[in-house]
């Protein structure tokens, strides 16, 4: 049975594992090995380097996607976070996505079909988007958060610029799957199927990363733009 509640740093590791398997993403993403017994959430997280409360806050998020909630006032390390969502970049882009290419190029029918084509071209495209989203994070929003961290921001960019900017990469997703499930004029196969379970699964795996930089990242650094502001407004 599922708990109920939010976990605390005191409940053991193997407990949030098993009762929310999904959470095993959230481990790796942290950096954090298996094989860590019986041990509390919060020895597992030291013995690994990892931010306790930055940790249970991920997870309650994505346990709980309740827009209502407010994350704003949870105390995160920007270092954890940042870290936590370069490895996802990583799992994205050369592991989670190349997979399903691969499982989607074997499921569609070979040969010259136009619509085979078109869906795995369309699929192309979205990884392309995917992959300048991620790198606009990598390139510029990090690098920035180290700027402010060091009480040097730059001034034509703050987390407002890419809050407009944050387009929601996920929808594509959605329009392939539901182009597959409505319009694709063949018989159902555990192969599609399985890549069509892939994509679902995908499609909320990037809502829940694009939740996280939405309401736990960019409040972050809004928060530390208004203490730097204040820093620069004294010296003034």
């Amino acid at each position: 049975m599922y708990k109920l509640g939010k976990y605390k740093e005191t409940d053991r590791m193997c407990d949030l594992i098993t009762e929310r398997y999904k959470m095993l993403l959230v481990l790796s993403r942290f950096g954090i090995a298996l094989g860590f017994g019986d041990k509390q959430i919060k020895e597992v997280c030291a013995d690994n380097d990892v931010d306790v409360d930055t940790f249970l806050t991920v997870v309650d998020l994505l346990l709980d996607r309740d827009e209502m909630l407010d994350f704003m006032h949870r105390r995160v390390s920007l270092d954890a976070l940042v870290t936590y969502l370069q490895r996802s970049h990583d799992y994205f882009l050369t592991f989670r996505l190349p997979s399903i290419r691969q499982k989607l190029a074997e499921a569609l029918p070979a040969g010259n079909h136009d619509l085979t084509k078109a869906i795995l071209h369309y699929f192309d495209e979205y990884v392309a988007e995917v992959h300048k989203h991620m790198a606009h994070e990598e390139k510029v929003l990090f690098p920035y958060i180290r700027e402010v961290r060091c009480g040097k921001p730059r001034p034509k960019y703050n987390s407002a610029v890419f809050s407009k900017q944050h387009d929601q990469v996920e929808a594509r997703l959605t329009e392939l799957k539901n182009i597959i499930i409505k319009y694709y004029p063949v018989k159902s196969t555990n192969e599609i199927s399985h890549v069509l379970f892939d994509i679902f699964s995908c499609e909320q795996d990037l809502a829940s990363h694009n939740a996280i930089e939405n309401r736990l990242l960019v409040p972050a650094v809004q928060k530390l733009e208004q203490q730097s502001k204040k820093r620069h407004e004294r010296n003034c």
